[in-house]
């Protein structure tokens, strides 16, 4: 290593400094170098790591935590495929097919991670051009979790536009990396959902399930619906009604959408959304590392829990009588716990903070879902408002520390 980094030094870099042939690309060739070396400056604004590793690092980590749910979500997404033609049966083990599955999932799976890591690295590129300043690391995470939350036929434009107005809208119009208010990745899905709801519903779950269907080799009991929007057309039906009877009879043991095949994710969703087991996994990668807040996990899977329970204590439709503890294993609750929710520029800042953030956005998610049909994603929603409502948070929990300093002050000097 050292040789490379003395053949950097001496013979490339001289090349894109000030005055170089290449000047104009040191931003490229910043963020290139740093990813081997650690670079030999210090951050001035925006996010800083009160830690051993840097910026860069630690959003490498991040994606190292979401490498289960893409794998499981890449199979997944051929698994659905070759159930809904027929290929395969939930009977055939899980095996079978296997490269043929892989195989379905990246095909479709990496042009949304180019399309998402091109035009995002590249916006980034020239406004760090722009502003004269090397290259922020933010977008190595945002890049990966916007594929990750689109369902697999979304089409391709779609993406671009979507991760162009996150970058310049959700980001660089607050001044880059650490100054944004609200999630990136979650800005890219709200815009897509809002600016083309019509195209972002329907048969858009599964692989080519619509022209399955209209060929005729749509197996039966298969359609392109997610849970959450099956759940969905169950609200203001009777709990006892035909339509509540035949929906939920796929939540039970032997549905489509059985607890363990909900946690498991072996059902239709977005591409790494599906799998609470996965998630879990990067869930630990992350709390390990120390770099996801457990606080915040914790207190939006209590919150979660909280608000599918007082549903179920009223029942008053057949999605509320759904168990809390399968409601959080549906939809992407748990996604947007485990690498949303977390977000350390958008969450709130202090311990009490956190507990306080992840509760309600726990508890705000279940109940959108559930109270409007039209957002049957309450996640997204719930989180964003969060976002918006963290600095709110701090400064109250802090203004709550100053008093409790200053009355416990005040009781020591009058009893000296």
């Amino acid at each position: 290593m050292k040789a490379l980094h003395n053949f950097l030094e001496k013979k490339v870099k001289p090349n894109f400094v000030e005055g170089g042939k290449l000047s104009r690309f040191w931003v490229v060739y910043d963020s290139l170098e740093t990813f081997a070396f650690t670079p030999g400056h210090v951050t001035k604004k925006g996010a800083h790591i009160r830690d051993s590793i840097d910026l860069k690092r630690t959003m490498f980590l991040v994606i190292v935590a979401m490498v289960p749910a893409l794998l499981f979500g890449m199979w997944n997404v051929g698994h659905q495929y070759y159930l809904s033609i027929g290929e395969i049966t939930t009977a055939d083990p899980y095996s079978a097919m296997l490269w043929e599955k892989f195989q379905v999932g990246l095909v479709k799976t990496l042009p949304l991670i180019v399309v998402s890591y091109g035009v995002g690295l590249g916006i980034e590129f020239i406004f760090a051009g722009l502003r004269k300043h090397s290259i922020n690391e933010g977008f190595l995470v945002s890049g990966m979790l916007i594929p990750l939350i689109m369902p697999v036929d979304v089409p391709l434009w779609m993406v671009a536009v979507a991760t162009a107005f996150a970058v310049i809208i959700g980001k660089e119009v607050f001044g880059g990396t650490g100054m944004n208010i609200l999630n990136v990745a979650l800005t890219a899905r709200a815009f897509l959902f809002f600016a083309y709801p019509k195209q972002m519903s329907g048969e858009i779950w599964i692989h080519d399930v619509a022209a399955s269907a209209t060929n005729g080799m749509l197996a039966d009991g298969y359609t392109g619906a997610t849970a959450l929007g099956h759940l969905a057309n169950t609200v203001g039906k009777p709990v006892d009604g035909e339509v509540a009877g035949s929906v939920m009879g796929m939540f039970g043991d032997a549905g489509m959408y059985s607890f363990m095949d909900s946690f498991l994710g072996l059902i239709p969703g977005c591409i790494g959304e599906t799998s609470a087991l996965a998630i879990l996994i990067g869930a630990g990668i992350l709390i390990w590392t120390g770099i996801g807040s457990w606080r915040i996990m914790l207190s939006f899977l209590i919150g979660g829990l909280a608000m599918g329970a007082i549903f179920n204590a009223f029942g008053a439709n057949a999605y509320m009588t759904l168990p809390a503890v399968h409601q959080i294993v549906i939809g992407g609750f748990m996604f947007g716990m485990v690498f949303m929710a977390t977000d350390p520029v958008t969450a709130a800042q202090t311990n009490t903070g956190k507990l306080i953030y992840g509760f309600f956005g726990g508890f705000f998610s279940i109940m959108i879902r559930v109270f409007n049909p039209a957002y049957p994603e309450g996640v997204m929603m719930a989180i964003l408002f969060m976002n918006v409502m963290a600095p709110m948070i701090d400064h109250y929990v802090i203004q709550a520390n100053i008093k409790r300093r200053m009355k416990r002050t005040a009781l020591a000097t009058a009893a000296a």
